[in-house]
């Protein structure tokens, strides 16, 4: 995921360790997938879409 992040948005993407299988996505402050919450990991599409409509 960072790394496709890194190529199609040109940002660095940081994993930030944590424990009880926690998953997040944020932009900045706006958590936009959360994998506790959804009980899955997102497919890169979805992550894709969602910075897409942040930056419309």
């Amino acid at each position: 995921m960072a790394a496709d992040l890194k190529s199609r948005y040109k940002v660095k993407a940081d994993l930030i360790p944590s424990g009880g299988g926690v998953f997040e996505v944020c932009v900045e402050s706006d958590l936009i997938f959360s994998k506790k919450a959804l009980g899955r990991f997102p497919e890169h599409s979805e992550i894709f879409e969602e910075i897409d409509a942040l930056n419309a």
